[in-house]
């Protein structure tokens, strides 16, 4: 079964913005498409950047704007970590997108012992390197595999994990699943941290939102603290960027789980991601709830 975002939402759009929205018309210069056993792969250029898509969805990129440059903002919010636990060596990507996020990683941290990447998609590695400058270094290992698979037979454990997984229309179930969690949880060391993006309409603790509610219910069964994150700087820019509107639009958004064992005071040293030039502030103001 797949999750798709669009039958989460429960508010409605404001009509006048979403018409706006509809008739904007943004030309998209096709530099490469294919059609693989598990996406529709597109890579587009248009006047606000390039991006890799899958079918009509937005995966991973890069924004170049007068708004706004770098990642895909939603992204950003993987880098958090690096402010909980000063000591991450061994990190593992399950879903690789553009690689631009790994390689600041390794911008960020300059002790970074191994990096483990993990796809389905055996386009999406070359993919990078041509159209998206992606940099292979000597501590990065390419597992072209099923993620519950690898995560089911390796015998690693990681400082960091970061999942980002979609297919052409949403999320697999089985990533919002205990056996899923509690692989994770088997590969995390005693002071790992765990990164996951999930759909989830913007009112986040609404009871009808059921599918959030049910997979935090989920998340605590195996993690003492999970910081939530709303997602909403990232929408503005993505708004603001693409449409020149100053607010969110839809109620769909993403959902950032960071989760963990151990409870982390943030450390204040954000000068560490002026090395990538973000400002990582207002994506930690979009820290919701703590469970």
């Amino acid at each position: 079964m797949i999750i798709i975002p669009e039958n989460l939402e429960i508010h409605k759009p404001d009509k006048v913005l979403d018409k706006k929205i509809n008739e904007a018309k943004i030309k998209e210069k096709v530099l490469f498409k294919k059609e693989s056993d598990f996406h529709s792969i597109f890579v587009v250029e248009n006047e606000f950047g390039r991006f890799l898509k899958y079918k009509d969805t937005y995966q991973a990129g890069f924004i170049n704007s007068k708004a706004y440059k770098g990642n895909i903002p939603y992204i950003n919010y993987f880098l958090i970590p690096v402010l909980m636990n000063k000591n991450i060596k061994d990190i593992l990507f399950i879903g690789f997108g553009s690689g631009i996020i790994i390689n600041q990683f390794e911008k960020i941290i300059s002790n970074i012992k191994r990096i483990d990447i993990v796809d389905i998609e055996e386009n999406i590695f070359p993919i990078a390197q041509k159209y998206f400058d992606f940099k292979i270094s000597k501590n990065m290992n390419f597992f072209l595999q099923d993620a519950l698979i690898y995560l089911k037979t390796t015998k690693k454990k990681y400082d960091l994990i970061i999942v980002d997984v979609a297919n052409d229309f949403g999320i697999d179930e089985r990533f919002c699943q205990s056996e899923y969690l509690a692989l994770i949880k088997s590969r995390l060391k005693k002071e790992g941290v765990f990164v996951s993006n999930m759909p989830s309409s913007r009112d986040v603790f609404n009871k009808k939102n059921k599918f959030v509610l049910k997979l935090l219910e989920e998340y605590k069964k195996f993690f003492n603290n999970i910081n939530i994150y709303s997602g909403e700087t990232s929408n503005k820019i993505y708004y603001k960027v693409f449409y020149d509107i100053d607010c969110a639009v839809y109620d769909i958004t993403n959902l950032i789980l960071i989760s963990s064992s151990k409870k982390y005071k943030l450390s204040s040293n954000y000068s560490i991601f002026e090395k990538i030039k973000l400002n990582i502030e207002p994506y930690l103001s979009d820290n919701i709830k703590t469970l």
